[in-house]
């Protein structure tokens, strides 16, 4: 029999996603996601979580919202159905067959969430269960600021001592990016470090976009961080400059006037920040042959946000120059900008925080699907080999 697989979830603000495949039951009536393609609908093949990350939003709702877990106390709640015969996404599906809800965790059972106020560093420190030591873990993101917890959440969940940790846009911390100090990142590194709970000597650092960065200055400069893993990262200081006692790392500017918009409105910013490699913009490059520790670099090769992969190629070219081969690079075909834990519902047009417009983020959905499967592994086992 032909059926139609939906999966319907809600954010926290009551905005609706769906995601729905075509599939063929057997003679028993039975279809195993593991083992069965999909024949049409968001995604085609064998995706057994090809509903979750293909999660949009409704046709009701305003387009290019992201499903991003607000808290990680509660679970995430998919209600998943099967309708008789194929409907097409976005038309009215057959009638109900069944239906069941899923419940996606982001914390496990005895994981503790710290909210942090210590000393300037805010955040939420989250620890797995049992007495330790664990392996600690600064988590940052990018230029949208705020605090975002569930990738902090799922590293306690897998035996890391993760800080998520923002920097701006939060409680008392300044409300925009103008320019900022290292000696916060210092601070957290240095809790992190002392903290009873947590591995030694030194701690890890993971972060996305203007947190990658982030990431790649405090493995340069901090003594304390001994493992980065860096995002869609850029190989310079970006917008904000960057102090650390009497040194400034100036940061590349944006070109508003190198920005295209397509006739559907979307913003396309990737020729729009300054070239790294011009001579004039050498003040804002990351000395990253200074660090001693090891460093990850995760890129999607169709990162459209910026030139992620060319970053990558600079950082590596710079570290050889040096004689350095402290490095690992990931890099994936057709995966774009925001490359999360598995299952994260793609999204290759979001609506920026910042700018209040829809940017491309780049990326075709399954590619980077699994591109976030296959990087979740990997920064994990980066992770414990450099942090014990």
């Amino acid at each position: 029999q032909p059926v139609t697989l939906r999966a319907v979830a809600a954010d926290d603000r009551g905005c609706l996603f769906q995601s729905c495949a075509h599939y063929r039951a057997d003679s028993r009536g039975e279809l195993h996601l593991g083992t069965d393609a999909s024949h049409g609908g968001d995604y085609t093949g064998v995706e057994p979580m090809g509903l979750f990350w293909s999660l949009a939003p409704a046709g009701m709702e305003k387009p290019y919202q992201r499903l991003v877990p607000r808290s990680t106390g509660a679970p995430m709640k998919v209600e998943v159905l099967v309708h008789q015969g194929h409907s097409p996404p976005g038309a009215m599906p057959g009638p109900v067959v069944t239906k069941a809800e899923v419940q996606r965790l982001f914390t496990a059972p005895g994981v503790r969430r710290i909210r942090l106020k210590e000393g300037v560093v805010r955040g939420s420190l989250f620890l797995p269960p049992g007495d330790g030591p664990f392996p600690g873990v600064i988590d940052m993101y990018g230029d949208e600021g705020g605090l975002i917890e569930f990738r902090s959440s799922l590293l306690a969940t897998r035996g890391f001592a993760a800080l998520s940790l923002p920097y701006f846009d939060f409680e008392d911390l300044p409300k925009v990016m103008k320019e900022l100090k290292l000696e916060y990142f210092e601070e957290a590194a240095r809790f992190l470090q002392r903290h009873p709970k947590v591995k030694g000597p030194g701690v890890g650092v993971i972060g996305t976009g203007k947190g990658a960065e982030l990431a790649l200055s405090m493995i340069t400069f901090l003594p304390e961080v001994v493992a980065a893993v860096s995002i869609s990262g850029c190989s310079s200081n970006t917008v904000a400059d960057l102090r650390y006692g009497d040194m400034t790392l100036p940061g590349l500017r944006f070109d508003l006037n190198k920005v295209s918009v397509s006739d559907t409105g979307v913003f396309d910013i990737f020729e729009a920040l300054d070239d790294p490699t011009n001579p004039a913009n050498s003040p804002c490059t990351i000395p990253i042959e200074k660090a001693e520790g090891h460093i990850l670099l995760v890129v999607g090769e169709d990162d459209r946000m910026w030139k992620s992969s060319l970053y990558a190629e600079l950082a590596i070219r710079r570290l050889r120059q040096h004689g350095k081969e402290n490095f690992e690079l990931l890099s994936y075909p057709g995966a774009g900008h925001r490359i999360d834990p598995p299952s994260t519902p793609f999204c290759q047009v979001a609506m920026d925080r910042v700018l209040g417009v829809p940017v491309l983020g780049g990326g075709e959905s399954k590619a980077h699907a699994h591109a976030q499967e296959h990087s979740w592994g990997k920064i994990q086992e980066f992770l414990h080999l450099h942090l014990g």
